[in-house]
């Protein structure tokens, strides 16, 4: 008789929380207007709006104008300060961790969306975004130290003001040619995540992952020819060429022609990697008689027969074959010298607006997009001139509640 009553009162208790579950639901379904608002200002800028801002919202919405609503909720400095910086600072790092200090290349991206500038221009832009020079409280900005962002972060500085956050050109700041600028890539915080030591791969493969959402396992393609495969890429690893032809080849043969691109970066320090710096072969380098950096011609001893860099002349073999359906830019040559042309070919790809939308979704929706979702979006990223603010204020209508 215990027993049954027990199950009685535990079947009246799960119905009791299902039937709670199914009110909170319909009452998220049916939120009213300025319900709508406060669920979008908590979603972009993470903090409840003032009574006054709203107010503001609820008319917006009212109005049929979730957009209008939505910049409003953007106009907050925690949207800026907080999460764009926690959206923007794994791409910064190889753990992909969010507790990272603020630094040149989480700014850039967070001025650039500020600013409604072209997004596509993160990848081959002559930008930076620095504090005020001016600002005696700050640490000059250094190509060896990244002081000058910690202090905007420990100061606390609203990003969202553009006498706080400052657009220059890299090439002024840092000191590169102009014509070697690649927008984040070539940003000090990239070059100490993705161009230390190593063989600049880093570069590509987090660039690929984190602005086109794909990783080499996913676009590894072994229709591809092998002829710029370095020689630092055994043949027969573990002493078993099967490995190398049915999978180390298929990411070599597309990556390795690409990345060439970086032939002339490094990042270099000598006892402290923290007061490293970018550097950038202008002239021939004393160990390699050319302008490529010592690390594209080191393991050569692996497979003397592999391709040696001679340059930084990169080529794009995944224009044809099963990635092509990365949608590349028929206005683009699919060649060229640098990292500022290579990572154009990258930004300009239908991958690239699409991974865009998706990481934007996820962040404010808090889930994966349908299909039709990305496509509606990412059609509406592009109209706008590639401005991924217009995103985010497009992706939330789709979680506020209706």
């Amino acid at each position: 008789m215990i027993d049954k009553k027990k199950r009685h009162y535990n079947s009246l208790s799960l119905l009791a929380v299902v039937t709670l579950l199914c009110f909170a639901q319909i009452d998220s379904l049916q939120a009213g207007a300025r319900e709508q608002a406060r669920r979008i200002h908590d979603r972009l800028a993470g903090v409840p709006p003032t009574d006054a801002v709203l107010g503001l919202m609820e008319t917006d919405i009212n109005n049929n104008d979730v957009a209008a609503a939505a910049n409003r909720a953007m106009a907050n400095r925690n949207f800026y300060n907080v999460t764009l910086k926690n959206f923007i600072t794994p791409w910064t790092n190889e753990e992909q961790t969010v507790f990272a200090p603020l630094n040149d290349y989480t700014a850039t991206v967070i001025g650039m969306i500020r600013d409604d500038k072209d997004f596509r221009e993160i990848l081959y832009g002559d930008i930076i975004y620095t504090g005020d020079e001016n600002n005696a409280s700050l640490a000059a900005y250094s190509n060896s130290s990244n002081q000058h962002y910690i202090d905007m972060e420990t100061q606390g500085l609203d990003l969202s003001d553009d006498a706080v956050l400052m657009e220059k050109e890299q090439s002024a700041v840092t000191g590169l040619p102009a014509d070697a600028t690649a927008g984040v890539i070539t940003t000090r915080a990239a070059a100490r995540a993705f161009f230390v030591d190593g063989t600049n791969r880093a570069m590509f493969r987090f660039t690929l992952l984190n602005h086109l959402c794909a990783d080499m396992e996913q676009i590894k393609d072994n229709t591809r020819a092998t002829d710029r495969i370095r020689q630092d890429a055994s043949r027969s690893p573990g002493g078993d060429s099967r490995i190398y032809i049915n999978a180390c080849s298929g990411c070599h043969a597309g990556m390795d022609p690409m990345m060439q691109a970086y032939a002339y970066y490094d990042f270099t320090y000598t006892d402290n990697v923290e007061t490293g710096a970018l550097e950038y072969n202008e002239t021939n380098d004393p160990e390699t008689g050319s302008r490529v950096q010592p690390k594209f011609l080191q393991n050569a001893t692996v497979f003397p027969y592999g391709y040696v860099t001679p340059d930084d002349r990169w080529d794009n073999y995944w224009r044809e074959g099963p990635n092509s359906v990365l949608g590349w830019d028929a206005a683009l040559p699919g060649s060229g010298n640098g990292a500022k042309s290579m990572g154009q070919e990258l930004a300009h790809t239908e991958a690239f607006a699409s991974c865009q939308v998706k990481k934007v979704f996820r962040a404010v929706c808090l889930r994966e997009p349908s299909g039709a979702q990305i496509s509606s979006l990412t059609s509406n990223f592009k109209n706008s001139g590639y401005r991924l603010k217009s995103v985010f204020a497009d992706a939330v209508s789709y979680c506020m509640g209706d």
